[in-house]
């Protein structure tokens, strides 16, 4: 055993560990975990090359961020439940803390802001998207059952533009891919180095469908502006499959049809997110904050945070004391590929609504978001460098033009 590894057990060394990886981690949820395979495989030995695998297919499967479900898992792991929130923080904390503050900044200084600025933000939304649609198609996407899925999916949701219509599309998705797909069973593996009882996990699982359950009903009772924006985002949390950006449409349908955020300020907000590192799902941090009721500022960032995460921890905790035998079940692998594809239709229709159509106007933004989407599919450039060059080409484009 080396000296790293006797010596980072203690939450406050996990959260060190994963506040490094917050500051730096840029590139998405892919990059994330390869960020994740070097530090905790390769260079500290937490666990081995299959039993990582294996957890990144766990979280996989589990609705939401994907690459935050392995940090918790991960510092679940080394420290227990204080290790689990020791690593969420550590990861999650950076990008969070400076959308807030973009956000603070956008309602007090927005008027003095170069109109243009935004607009570019809103215009690097497209490539950022694009590539998301592009990559997710290519793996997810193989066959042509798949590609149908995927445009059936768009289609629906473009038509019902609704968070429960992308839940109805998800679910039936599902059912296709139960009847459609017939995968092999799963190769071996080493267990996960995690040691969690099934009637601890049965606890999880019930408070996680006792507040998926509850809060609607809450609000209805009690229609508070903090209940209403809890129910939101822990919703989003606990129905999107495929991480970060398909988060997207489901927060969209939510805070701008209801008046909460102003949709140039959800996309301005979204185009922000991509140049902070850390997991995609901070920008709930920006939309508490950037609310036009209160609660809003730093509270309403606080509110919005731990309501998108929360279903992260309950599920992780739930799911692991029952993940090795549902791992080799072929029927649940056959729903996850169907889901799989309808989450990449839901991305592509968010592609054209709201991100196409609320920031291409003009043969100039067009030109714009092909220049960022290959910079960043070809070119290979960083995120936050792109968004930044947008901003500053959307900047000049107002001025010169």
């Amino acid at each position: 055993m080396t000296e790293t590894t006797r010596t980072d057990r203690s939450p406050w060394a996990v959260f060190l560990i994963f506040l490094r990886l917050g500051l730096t981690s840029f590139g998405g949820p892919i990059a994330h975990l390869g960020y994740f395979r070097d530090e905790f495989v390769t260079r500290r030995q937490w666990l081995t090359e299959r039993s990582y695998a294996d957890l990144v297919a766990l979280c996989q499967f589990l609705p939401g961020p994907a690459s935050s479900q392995v940090g918790i898992a991960l510092g679940l792991s080394r420290s227990g439940y204080a290790g689990a929130l020791a690593a969420w923080a550590g990861f999650t904390l950076p990008s969070a803390i400076a959308l807030i503050l973009f956000a603070l900044g956008m309602a007090r200084y927005g008027d003095a802001m170069p109109p243009g600025v935004l607009h570019g933000l809103k215009v690097v939304a497209v490539a950022v998207v694009a590539q998301a649609v592009w990559g997710m198609a290519r793996n997810l996407c193989t066959d042509a059952p798949r590609i149908t899925i995927m445009a059936a999916a768009t289609c629906f949701v473009l038509l019902v533009p609704s968070a429960w219509g992308q839940v109805g599309v998800i679910a039936m998705a599902a059912v296709i891919g139960l009847s459609l797909f017939k995968p092999q069973p799963g190769a071996a593996h080493d267990p996960l180095p995690i040691a969690l009882g099934r009637r601890v996990g049965l606890f999880w699982l019930a408070l996680f469908f006792a507040l998926l359950m509850g809060l609607p009903l809450l609000t209805a009772m009690f229609p508070i502006q903090a209940l209403s924006m809890a129910d939101a985002f822990y919703r989003a949390g606990s129905l999107v499959f495929g991480g970060g950006h398909v988060v997207l449409p489901l927060l969209q349908a939510e805070v701008v049809p209801s008046g909460w955020v102003g949709n140039d300020a959800f996309l301005a907000g979204y185009g922000a997110a991509q140049a902070v590192p850390g997991p995609l799902f901070t920008f709930a941090a920006f939309l508490g904050a950037s609310m036009n009721q209160a609660p809003t500022g730093w509270l309403g960032g606080l509110i919005c945070l731990l309501a998108i995460f929360a279903p992260s921890f309950l599920l992780v905790a739930g799911a692991l004391p029952f993940w090795e035998r549902l791992r080799r079940n072929t029927r649940t692998q056959a729903a996850l590929s169907g889901i799989n594809a309808a989450v990449v239709g839901l991305l592509l229709a968010a592609l054209y609504q709201p991100v196409w159509t609320s920031a291409i106007h003009t043969p100039q933004d067009f030109g714009l978001a092909l220049v960022a989407l290959v910079a960043l599919m070809s070119w290979k450039l960083p995120p936050w460098l792109v968004v930044m060059g947008s901003g500053v080409a959307g900047w000049l484009s107002s001025t010169v033009l």
